[in-house]
């Protein structure tokens, strides 16, 4: 009996070291094959990160005569972010783009629940409407910024809709250019809204709905009390996500008003395109650029940890 076992005892540790060291193999192989990845997020993530960090504390423009990297000739403490801070024109083009945030987000977001909530039974043509809802989405901003140029225009569609003059003007009036670029952003994102939506609806258990209805429940009922309350998750991805994205409108912005008149449509992303390419302030544009990442990292963990919660 003791003869028999020894063999099988004394080949253990033998077993569990080799399959150690398949598992050490492993781990190095994967370590190589994952380093090209590493080193690629290095180089577009990181050095642009800790460049953008170097250059505002600094006030270093591409004027000054020196590369970059010696930027630490012209160090400053950190004044770039004081005057920032005290810049009544980035305050001004920071608060145009909540405004456009928080008019165009909740927008999208009511429209979007509607359209989806419509798309969840089948019907005739559902597969056709579908395509041509989601064709805004698909369209380059700059060309939808061009179509709603010309749709303002003084003898533009729009106008001659409304039976309104050619001298009723939408771009080049003070209260009017705003209204006309978010309704334009609503037009283009409001079918990412309803895609997102709609998928979270799509995941709401048909057979609970088919019980509810048996039940006597009516759509307003079943709306709130069984596909809302199960859609939390979806719908906090879809505000965050849109809410982070306003504040990259640009392509819409720069066609249609060009920020104007005046600073009237100059958001945050139009008014860092001035700094950088029209008064060459890149280390200015670094100090804003990075307080912007920092505060859009925030608002998106705080999402994160809304969607933990439920």
């Amino acid at each position: 009996m003791t003869d028999q076992t020894a063999p099988e005892i004394r080949t253990r540790p033998a077993r569990a070291g080799y399959w150690n060291r398949v598992a050490r193999d492993g781990q190095k192989m994967g370590f190589w094959f994952v380093l090209p990845t590493l080193l690629l997020l290095v180089f577009i993530v990181v050095f642009p990160l800790l460049m953008q960090l170097y250059l505002s504390f600094t006030w270093w423009t591409p004027l000054e005569g020196i590369p970059w990297y010696q930027a630490w000739e012209v160090f400053n403490w950190g004044e770039n972010y004081w005057y920032m801070v005290t810049d009544p024109r980035f305050w001004g083009a920071l608060w145009r783009t909540v405004l456009i945030m928080i008019v165009a987000v909740p927008a999208q977001f009511f429209l979007g629940m509607a359209l989806a909530y419509l798309f969840i039974d089948q019907f005739p043509g559902r597969k056709l409407f579908y395509s041509i809802m989601l064709t805004p989405m698909m369209i380059v901003p700059a060309v939808v910024g061009l179509m709603f140029f010309l749709l303002f225009q003084g003898t533009g569609p729009i106008n001659d809709h409304l039976g309104l003059p050619p001298e009723f003007s939408w771009l080049t009036d003070v209260n009017r250019a705003m209204i006309s670029v978010i309704i334009a952003d609503i037009w283009q994102w409001t079918p990412l809204m309803f895609l997102i939506l709609l998928a979270g609806m799509l995941g709401v258990p048909s057979d609970q709905l088919l019980a509810a209805r048996l039940l006597g429940g009516s759509n307003w009922q079943n709306f709130f009390k069984i596909i809302l309350p199960r859609m939390k998750t979806v719908i906090i991805i879809a505000l965050v996500l849109r809410a982070v994205e306003c504040f990259k409108i640009f392509d819409l912005v720069f066609i249609m008003t060009n920020g104007g008149p005046g600073v009237q449509t100059e958001t945050i992303s139009v008014f860092l395109y001035n700094q950088t390419f029209g008064e060459l302030e890149w280390a200015y544009v670094a100090t804003m650029g990075l307080s912007i990442l920092i505060a859009l990292s925030i608002l998106a963990m705080k999402g994160l940890s809304l969607m933990a919660k439920k």
